[in-house]
C-alpha cells in the first residue's frame, strides 16, 4: 500500500469516526477540492468545513467501498454514500434545507492526489439530481 492509499483510508476513518481533527490532518494547508454542489473549494478549513456540515445534516453516515484504486500519488474511492438527513442542511449559500427524515443511498467517487503524506487535490463526484430526488426536492425520475 503507498502513501495515497493510506491517507484515503485515514481520511474515510476520520469521516466514520467523526475525527474532525484527523480530517484536517490529511489535507494540506493548500488543497483545493473540487465538488459537484459547492463547485472548488480552497483550502484546508473550506474542505473540511464542506464535510463538517454532511455530518451536521446526516450524523450517521457513511461509505460502503464497491472499489478502491491506487495509482502512484492517486488513490481513487468509489462507493455508496448512506445516511439519513436529520439535521440542516446547507444547499447553497443563505439556503438551508430543513430535516427531511429521509434516508439517502448515493453512488460516490473520490479522486485524492498525495504529496507528503497530505491530500492537495481532492474531487468529489456524485450524482446531485440522484442526492436532490431522495430528499424529496425534485420529482423522482421516470422511466417513460
Amino acid at each position: 500500500m503507498g502513501q495515497a492509499r493510506e491517507v484515503m483510508d485515514r481520511l474515510t476513518t476520520a469521516m466514520e469516526e467523526k475525527d474532525k481533527e484527523t480530517l484536517a490532518g490529511c489535507y494540506a494547508a493548500n488543497a483545493v477540492a473540487y465538488t459537484p454542489d459547492q463547485g472548488e473549494l480552497q483550502g484546508r478549513d473550506a474542505i473540511t468545513g464542506y464535510l463538517f456540515e454532511f455530518w451536521e445534516a446526516m450524523p450517521d453516515v457513511r461509505y460502503e467501498h464497491t472499489a478502491r484504486h491506487e495509482s502512484g500519488d492517486v488513490a481513487i474511492d468509489e462507493g455508496t454514500i448512506i445516511a439519513t438527513n436529520t439535521g440542516p442542511l446547507r444547499l447553497s449559500p443563505g439556503e438551508t434545507l430543513q430535516p427531511t427524515g429521509k434516508q439517502l443511498r448515493i453512488r460516490s467517487c473520490d479522486v485524492a492526489r498525495v504529496e507528503n503524506g497530505e491530500i492537495t487535490s481532492h474531487h468529489f463526484y456524485f450524482d446531485q439530481v440522484e442526492f436532490l430526488s431522495q430528499l424529496g426536492l425534485m420529482p423522482e425520475l421516470s422511466t417513460h
